[in-house]
C-alpha cells in the first residue's frame, strides 16, 4: 500500500520553515522593543539637571551649594542674582525651574519644555520649602496648550506621524518594488504631504494640541516624514524582508525613545541621552517646542537636523538607483549570455546534423 505521496510533505517541512525564518523579524521587533523602552524609560533618574537658585547672598550660595552636594550629581545648581534673569533662563531652555527663598518661596517651572523635568524638580523645591517651614508657590512661565495639559502630546503626535511614515515604506517598497524608483521616491513625498497634513489637522482643529504656530508644525511633520520616508524606500533595495525591522530600529525603537517627548535626555541613561542631540524625533519634538512655545529659540537646530535626515533620505535613494542599476545591468548581461550559448548549442547542433547526413550520403 502506498504511503501517500512524499513530495508533499516534503513541500510542508519546507514551507514550516519559510515561516519559521520569516518569525524571526517579529522576535527581534519584540526583543528590540523591550531593551529600547524599557531601557530608556523604565527608570528614570536626574542626572545634571540644570536649575537656578535666585539670589546673590550669601543664603542663596549655601542653599545652591547644599542642593549640588546633596543631589551627588543629580542637579546642576547656579545662583542667579534676580528673578528675570531665571525667568531668562526658563525661556530659552537654559534650566529647567528656578527657586526664589524667602518667606514665600515660590519655584518657576516651564512645563511646555518638559512636564516630567517640571514634576521632578517640583518636588525637589517642596521639600526644600518643606524644611523651612513655608508652602511652595509654582509658578509656569511656559505653559503647554489647553489641549495639551500633560505636554505630551507632542510625542503623540510624533508616533502617529512615524507610523504613518515607516508603515508606507512597506507598501511602497513591496508592492510597488514593479515600479522604477523615481516613481517609488515620488510616491515617498506624497504620501509624507499627506501625512504631514493629517498631523497638522490632529495638533490643530481635532485636538488643540497647539493653538499657534501650527503652519510651521506641518513644515517640520513634512520634513520628518519626507526624510522617514525616503529612507526606507531607498533601504527597502538592499534589505528587502528586513526593511520593516530596519525601519523600526531606526523610527521606533532609537526614535521614540530619544525623543525627548516623555522624558527629557537629563532623566534618561547617557545613550538615548546622546541620540537625542541628533536623531530626528527629537529634532521634530524640539523643533515644534521652541516654534510654538520658546519663540523659535534654537529652532534653527533642530531644523537642521530634520534637514540632514532628509538629506540622508537622498542619498539612500540615489545608492538604491545605482545599485539596482548595477543588478539591471548584471541581469541584462546574464541573459545576453545565456542567449549566446543558446546560439551556439543550435549552431553545433546543426553542424552535426548536416555533417550525419553528408555520412549518410
Amino acid at each position: 500500500m502506498s504511503a501517500g505521496p512524499r513530495p508533499a510533505s516534503g513541500s510542508a517541512a519546507g514551507e514550516l520553515r519559510h515561516v519559521l525564518s520569516h518569525l524571526v523579524t517579529p522576535l527581534l521587533m519584540c526583543i528590540g522593543m523591550g531593551l529600547a523602552y524599557l531601557g530608556a524609560f523604565h527608570a528614570p533618574e536626574p542626572h545634571d539637571l540644570r536649575v537656578d537658585v535666585v539670589g546673590s547672598g550669601a543664603r542663596a550660595q549655601v542653599l545652591a551649594q547644599t542642593l549640588q552636594d546633596k543631589g551627588d550629581g543629580a542637579l546642576s545648581v547656579r545662583t542667579v542674582a534676580d528673578r528675570d534673569i531665571a525667568v531668562n533662563h526658563l525661556r530659552k531652555q537654559q534650566s529647567y525651574g528656578a527657586y526664589v527663598p524667602g518667606g514665600s518661596p515660590e519655584l518657576m517651572v516651564a512645563s511646555a519644555s518638559s512636564d516630567t523635568s517640571a514634576t521632578v524638580v517640583q518636588k525637589i523645591f517642596t521639600d526644600v520649602a518643606a524644611e523651612q517651614g513655608a508652602p511652595l508657590g509654582v509658578t509656569d512661565v511656559a505653559p503647554t496648550a489647553d489641549g495639551d495639559p500633560t505636554g505630551q502630546g507632542i510625542f503623540f503626535l510624533l508616533v502617529a506621524v512615524s507610523i504613518g511614515s515607516y508603515a508606507s515604506v512597506a507598501v511602497i517598497g513591496g508592492a510597488g518594488a514593479v515600479l522604477a524608483l523615481r516613481i517609488r521616491a515620488a510616491l515617498a513625498i506624497g504620501t509624507s504631504f499627506l501625512v504631514s497634513v493629517i498631523g497638522a489637522a490632529f495638533a490643530g482643529p481635532v485636538f488643540g494640541l497647539v493653538d499657534h504656530g501650527l503652519g510651521g508644525l506641518w513644515a517640520m511633520a513634512w520634513l520628518y516624514s519626507a526624510g522617514v520616508l525616503l529612507i526606507g524606500v531607498g533601504l527597502h533595495t538592499f534589505l528587502k524582508r528586513w526593511t520593516t525591522f530596519g525601519v523600526m530600529l531606526l523610527f521606533v525603537m532609537l526614535n521614540f525613545t530619544s525623543s525627548g517627548g516623555i522624558f527629557r535626555p537629563e532623566l534618561q541613561p547617557g545613550f538615548f541621552g546622546s541620540l537625542h542631540s541628533f536623531w530626528n524625533g527629537a529634532g521634530f519634538v524640539e523643533g515644534v517646542r521652541s516654534h510654538v512655545y520658546f519663540g523659535g529659540h534654537a529652532l534653527g537646530g533642530h531644523l537642521l537636523v530634520l534637514a540632514l535626515w532628509f538629506v540622508a533620505g537622498l542619498v539612500s535613494v540615489g545608492s538604491a538607483g545605482l545599485a539596482e542599476a548595477r543588478r539591471r545591468h548584471g541581469a541584462a548581461e546574464k541573459a545576453s549570455g545565456a542567449a549566446a550559448v543558446r546560439s551556439a548549442d543550435g549552431a553545433d547542433e546543426e553542424a552535426e546534423e548536416e555533417m550525419e547526413e553528408a555520412v549518410g550520403v
